[in-house]
């Protein structure tokens, strides 16, 4: 049996696709910032298969319960190394911006700043700006996102395609 993968207010996967988010107060008032931000996560939600020269795996993104966090389970190898981590992504009242924790089994703790619009995904290592960045687009039907991680000197290529 397949695991149902939940979105942030407790619906499936498929569900959240016709999903009306409107609330009486977001009707007058309008979402905000912190809901539009996390809303903008709900396209990752679900099991993708990763890959580029030298880098194959596989990532899946599921809401904590609450709907407050998005947790990403990361399983990939890139050449010999193989890694496997958790992220934790969340909105920062202080820098109205969403943020996140990855941890992984080698003892690794980084930060990224997260940014999700109609057909680009932008994940900077520390703050939105920095030079190492993860900059990638998503396909029409959004279900690949083609991109890279770069940074001065350096970086590689990384896809993500829905299974």
């Amino acid at each position: 049996m397949a695991d149902t993968v939940m979105n942030r207010t407790g619906q499936s996967e498929r569900e959240t696709r016709t999903a009306d988010y409107n609330t009486d107060a977001e009707a007058t008032q309008g979402p905000s910032e912190q809901d539009a931000a996390l809303k903008s996560l709900d396209r990752l939600i679900g099991r993708w298969a990763d890959s580029g020269p030298g880098l194959s795996g596989q990532s899946r993104f599921e809401w904590m319960e609450g709907g407050r966090f998005l947790l990403q389970h990361v399983n990939l190898v890139q050449g010999d190394q193989h890694t496997r981590g958790i992220e934790i992504i969340g909105y920062d009242e202080q820098s109205k911006s969403l943020k996140s924790h990855y941890f992984d089994c080698n003892g690794s703790i980084l930060e990224y700043t997260w940014e999700v619009s109609d057909d680009t995904l932008t994940i900077w290592y520390g703050d939105a700006g920095s030079a190492a960045a993860y900059r990638g687009k998503f396909s029409p039907d959004g279900n690949s996102c083609s991109g890279a991680w770069e940074w001065p000197g350096g970086g590689y290529e990384s896809n993500m395609t829905r299974m």
